[in-house]
């Protein structure tokens, strides 16, 4: 449902950072996933795949809306978008579950890229650098440290249950 607009906004980000690995102007770039590094043919430039991924441990999709035509729709309408919205979700997230494993394997054995797993040190300065800019981030408003300290209770409760059951 989103695809064909989403692929067309990312041309443009695409042929800019394209561009770019292809100069040397940078090293490497972070994208979404195997499936759509295929259709960027970042391949062509970058020849290696680094993982785990820092910031997209999942998918997710939101779905803006004015508050004051939101608070227009009747309870129904707003049940309409609110499944609507979920299901696209959920569309989205099986699809790349699904086209990931092989997208991955084709840039594996056919166009050459190596797989490479980011060691213990290199990771764990990805999260120092997150804490500095999370704490930079929280003193910045009420409205962000309020956030981080929901999304950091949050992480940890999610954690605690993802660490033994994935």
């Amino acid at each position: 449902m989103f695809w064909p607009n989403w692929a067309r906004h990312l041309s443009h980000c695409q042929s800019q950072i394209y561009e770019n690995l292809i100069s040397g102007a940078i090293d490497a770039t972070e994208w979404v996933g195997p499936w759509n590094d295929s259709f960027m043919k970042f391949y062509e430039a970058a020849k290696y795949y680094y993982y785990p991924g820092m910031h997209e441990p999942a998918a997710m999709l939101a779905c803006g809306i004015n508050k004051a035509f939101w608070d227009g729709l009747s309870k129904s309408d707003q049940l309409i978008v609110e499944a609507a919205a979920s299901m696209e979700n959920d569309v989205m997230m099986a699809e790349y579950n699904a086209k990931n494993g092989e997208a991955l394997a084709k840039l594996i054995n056919e166009q050459g890229v190596q797989l490479r797993k980011f060691n213990d040190d290199i990771y764990d300065s990805f999260g120092e650098a997150a804490d500095e800019v999370y704490a930079e981030v929280v003193e910045h408003s009420d409205m962000a440290r309020r956030i981080h300290e929901s999304f950091v209770n949050s992480r940890t409760n999610v954690g605690a249950w993802a660490k033994i059951s994935d």
